[in-house]
């Protein structure tokens, strides 16, 4: 942890002596705990992936039960994602998450930042000077039926290891910063497919296991057209079972495949940026590729 958020700092919280301590050291089924208890899906496995991407902290009470967390990621020196912000039912008006957001903040110093808010969460991130951009669509149940098979222009076809500079790079063209260590990341726990034209990757969609079943997520095109492309194959392969996909899009041929195949808005939160925005991160090209799905709410 940097110096600016060492654990060991104890502060009293209402009734709670709670005590700051770093996510690295905390027990998988003590974070897992925490997310149910907020009704979040994260598995123990998603947290410790999560924890190989990023940093962060917990608030423990005095028996050592987790009471909140906050963990922020850096994609690229210039730009951090923040989530995992989580605060036990009981503490949720007492201010942990402010707390352990200034932990973050001061770790983060002088990097734009972006983070997607729950309804419940944006009044904090407001009064932290963040400001709101796009609108985020969870997407999310039991695939009712596959895509009809239409004619693609390119070659689509399962990713390897050596797509991963390729992928990393169309990523960082859409995402606004080349986030090569969570791509990396992604691509040891994924299953991906990209579109290639003329031997260069043009579109690509990555899935993996996630919360109830998998997610679906990022994907990166250029056109609906090719991000339906890369999204049918993982629809086909995950038909009757439970699929999510975040998306900031809620009308476009893309969401209406999305929401054919059953995936249905089960929620919305909100994207918010400190520093520079989200325009001034996208490319001025017509043909410019962008994120049609997350990777994460958390990781962006």
């Amino acid at each position: 942890m940097a110096e600016t958020a060492m654990p060991g700092e104890r502060v009293q919280i209402d009734a709670f002596a709670m005590q700051i301590g770093n996510v690295a050291d905390a027990e998988l089924e003590a974070l897992h705990a925490l997310s149910i208890s907020v009704g979040w899906p994260h598995r123990g496995a998603d947290w410790q992936f999560l924890r190989e991407v990023g940093k962060g902290v917990v608030a423990t009470d005095d028996i050592g039960r987790i009471m909140s967390s906050a963990m922020w990621f850096r994609q690229s020196p210039e730009l951090a994602t923040i989530g995992m912000v989580i605060t036990s039912p009981r503490l949720q008006t007492q201010g942990s998450g402010l707390w352990l957001m200034e932990y973050a903040l001061k770790d983060l110093e002088g990097v734009d930042l972006r983070l997607n808010a729950t309804r419940a969460a944006q009044r904090l991130y407001h009064s932290l000077g963040f400001k709101p951009e796009k609108t985020v669509y969870q997407c999310q149940g039991i695939v009712t039926h596959s895509p009809a098979g239409e004619t693609v222009w390119g070659d689509l076809r399962a990713l390897t290891d050596s797509d991963l500079d390729a992928a990393i790079a169309l990523d960082g063209a859409a995402f606004g910063a080349a986030r090569a260590g969570t791509i990396g990341k992604l691509f040891q726990h994924s299953r991906g497919y990209g579109l290639f034209r003329d031997g260069r990757l043009v579109a690509f969609g990555l899935c993996r296991r996630f919360g109830r079943g998998h997610v679906v997520g990022p994907i990166v095109a250029a056109t609906d057209e090719d991000a339906i492309a890369v999204l049918s194959p993982h629809i086909r392969e995950h038909e009757g079972g439970f699929l999510r996909l975040d998306t900031h899009f809620e009308t476009s041929d893309f969401a209406a495949i999305v929401m054919r195949c059953g995936l249905s808005v089960f929620d919305t939160v909100l994207t918010m940026s400190l520093g520079r925005t989200l325009m001034d991160f996208s490319s001025e090209e017509a043909d410019a590729p962008v994120t049609y799905a997350l990777v994460s709410q958390t990781l962006g």
